[in-house]
């Protein structure tokens, strides 16, 4: 017999099925034994019963996380006794139970809230509460969303590479790796590079990367491996086009992940994000003013909170635009506005209170990135496979990255980008904890 998968039950009713899956609640009730069987599809109630005296023996030694294959008829449940959501409808009387794999005792009630390090600590286990299956199906969605959004615009899809020869940042704390012939490699700390170089034979190229900073950063907010959905595009006039072909992306994904996932927003108590006809667009300067803040070449965590929920209250956006941020400030390889100098076409987009993209237009002109370069104390000679792209011709570009686990926890307001992070690594933890 083939296995039938639980939301393919309501369809099934009269008839005998198999099915497997993990146990995930045990309920007894006098002589009769409840089991909430758990597969990818959803979960549905089974019901062993002295009837089937082998399988309720058998069920007398199930526990949570028990991984088990069943037989039985499915049954239609009665009206007021049938649970929200289509396989409340439906319950399996249970003919046969075979155990295919036994879990040790649980340390604890899976479900029940945790501390994040117990949580973490723990994964292998945690992952599988209704909670992390809600967030990675969300995570999931958003990833699957932004890649269509990307390719119905004109983009091409390429791997970028997560070992490199040198620094994309010009700065960043990088990961040293030995390499060959004594050589010294770098895990990625940006797709930039390539993604600049892509524009070379796609015009627009767009990647899925995992991206590495070893910043000694503990915070809710920083991630020492994270996963980036960047794209590059050519023939721009200014950052104001990546701008709006990223607001397109956000905007599809968001309609995207409601359409298909409204009932996970409602399980974390919040709502879909508000996505007005335009994200509103402020200079950095202004934002600050808004705030009631001095000039700054920044913003601190605080104003990035407080000027979304000016935008919320004002705008009726969850999501707003900061331009204008000081040349000297952003990536060496950014354009600076002629009419604005010194302040750049640099970009980021801020998500209830979290920046979770950056964008600019880049330099384009050899001559005048290697000139950069020279004033920012680094050596071409040491970029020059990077600029053979632009020796050999770029048309005028820009693009942006966004933060894949920022994204996916400001869309459930969760508020620690760990926990939006199916294996997080960190200062203090690479699966374990390193104190330990």
């Amino acid at each position: 017999m083939e296995r039938t998968l639980n939301n393919d039950l309501p369809a099934a009713v009269g008839k005998t099925v198999k099915i497997a899956g993990w146990v995930d609640v045990r309920r007894d009730h006098g002589k009769l034994i409840f089991l909430d069987i758990r597969d990818r599809s959803g979960i549905v109630q089974v019901v062993v019963t002295p009837k089937a005296a082998e399988a309720l023996e058998t069920a007398k030694e199930l526990r949570a996380q028990w991984v088990v294959e069943i037989e039985g008829e499915v049954k239609a449940r009665p009206e007021n006794m049938r649970s929200e959501g289509a396989l409340g409808g439906v319950e399996v009387g249970v003919q046969k139970i075979a155990i295919l794999s036994r879990a040790h005792e649980l340390p604890f009630e899976l479900g029940t809230d945790v501390n994040i390090d117990t949580h973490l600590d723990n994964l292998p286990l945690t992952l599988r509460s209704a909670r992390s299956r809600d967030i990675f199906t969300m995570q999931s969605a958003i990833l699957g969303a932004y890649r269509t959004s990307l390719r119905e615009q004109g983009f091409t899809e390429f791997i970028a590479p997560a070992l490199v020869g040198g620094d994309a940042e010009g700065g960043a704390a990088a990961f040293k790796v030995d390499y060959y012939y004594d050589q010294t490699a770098y895990l990625a700390t940006s797709p930039q590079f390539y993604k600049q170089i892509m524009v070379g034979p796609f015009e627009r190229a767009f990647t899925v990367a995992k991206i590495f900073r070893a910043e000694k950063s503990a915070t809710t907010r920083h991630l020492s491996e994270a996963t980036c959905l960047d794209f590059e595009m050519g023939f721009i006039e200014n950052e104001r086009e990546p701008m709006k072909v990223l607001e397109n992306t956000i905007r599809y994904t968001v309609e995207q992940v409601t359409k298909e996932h409204g009932d996970i927003f409602a399980r974390f108590g919040t709502t879909a994000p508000l996505m007005p006809a335009e994200i509103p667009i402020l200079t950095l300067k202004d934002a600050l003013q808004t705030l009631g803040k001095a000039e700054a070449p920044d913003m601190e965590p605080e104003d990035e909170r407080a000027i979304c929920e000016w935008a919320k209250k004002e705008k009726d956006s969850d999501f707003v635009f900061i331009t204008r941020y000081p040349t000297k400030k952003r990536a060496f390889y950014t354009y600076e506005e002629p009419s604005e100098a010194p302040y750049s076409r640099g970009f980021d987009l801020l998500f209830r209170g979290l920046e979770i993209n950056s964008g600019a237009q880049r330099i384009h002109d050899y001559d005048t990135l290697v000139a950069r370069m020279n004033d920012r104390g680094l050596d071409p000679g040491k970029f020059s496979y990077y600029l053979q792209a632009f020796k050999y011709g770029l048309p005028p570009h820009g693009g942006s990255s966004t933060g894949l686990e920022r994204f996916t926890a400001r869309m459930l307001e969760i508020p620690n980008v760990k926990e939006a992070t199916a294996f997080p690594r960190d200062i203090n933890r690479i699966d374990t904890r390193l104190s330990e």
